[in-house]
């Protein structure tokens, strides 16, 4: 299953569109390359309609929101639903502000996404439908962390949200969550490390639209065969990084040198995956 959804990465080299974080911007477009995409970064109203059309699937991201680009992800997410394209929506910092907070309902409201990934504050907004999030700029506020103390009650959570939303819901942190509203996967790769460098995340959203780009037909195990790989990732990195005596920006250097060397032998060894 999850060696068909790495080959056919490889096999299509699907063509994502991003509308994403000017912060992130070049580390989102070189990780999806280390996966076998190709980025394309267009966020201007009068080309989006004509990028997303040339594209296998699109990503919204909206970790540097500013009103010029509301209307582009509007625009080009309806192209998208007419398409039949995944597109994969990251509400970063949803609930930190009352243009994110609403942007995001609008964006909800307007088209029909295929996964919605953020962490447990972010997505807690969404499913509050308010302005009473509580998160703590981009990052997970303390108080919502996933434990194995509240992990099978956050597992329903997330059920119940991606079945009122018809999206693919992704909760990453800690342990990571996907699901789809029947099925769900239990997730553990990943190193703390990659809360400490910007970027992971919207790293993650990008390689996500990647792997639903080249496997639209099954966008469940696609996600969270992109979540499993990025934090695999992260743990190889980490490896690397104290064998060398590194630190922050030679660990994420790493984390692309080993998206771009994964395969599925590495995957089926390292993979922490179960499915609840």
């Amino acid at each position: 299953m999850f060696k068909e959804i790495l080959q056919n990465i490889k096999i299509k080299a699907p063509l994502v569109h991003n509308i994403t974080n000017y912060v992130t911007v070049n580390d989102c477009a070189n990780i999806i390359l280390a996966c076998g995409g190709s980025p394309i970064m267009a966020d201007d109203i009068l080309e989006v309609e004509d990028i997303t059309s040339i594209c296998n699937s699109l990503v919204i991201n909206i970790g540097t929101l500013n009103n010029k680009t509301i209307e582009s992800m509007i625009k080009a997410g309806i192209k998208s639903n007419e398409l039949k394209h995944p597109i994969i929506f990251d509400p970063v910092g949803a609930g930190a502000s009352k243009l994110r907070t609403n942007t995001t309902f609008k964006l909800l409201k307007e088209l029909n996404f295929s996964v919605i990934r953020g962490n447990i504050s972010e997505i807690k907004t969404i499913s509050e439908g308010s302005l009473s999030g509580k998160s703590r700029g981009v990052d997970a506020n303390v108080h919502d962390v996933i434990t194995d103390g509240n992990l099978n009650e956050t597992i329903m959570f997330v059920k119940e949200l991606s079945q009122k939303t018809n999206a693919v819901i992704a909760i990453t942190g800690a342990i990571d969550i996907v699901s789809n509203g029947n099925k769900s996967y239990v997730i553990r790769n990943g190193h703390s490390l990659m809360s400490k460098i910007s970027g992971t995340g919207c790293m993650l959203s990008s390689i996500i639209g990647a792997f639903c780009g080249a496997n639209n037909d099954n966008i469940l195990d696609a996600t969270a065969a992109a979540v499993c790989s990025m934090g695999l990732c992260g743990e190889l990195a980490f490896e690397k990084v104290q064998q060398n005596n590194g630190g922050t920006a030679t660990f994420k250097m790493h984390i692309i040198d080993y998206m771009s060397k994964l395969d599925e032998n590495i995957f089926k060894e390292g993979a922490k995956i179960e499915i609840r």
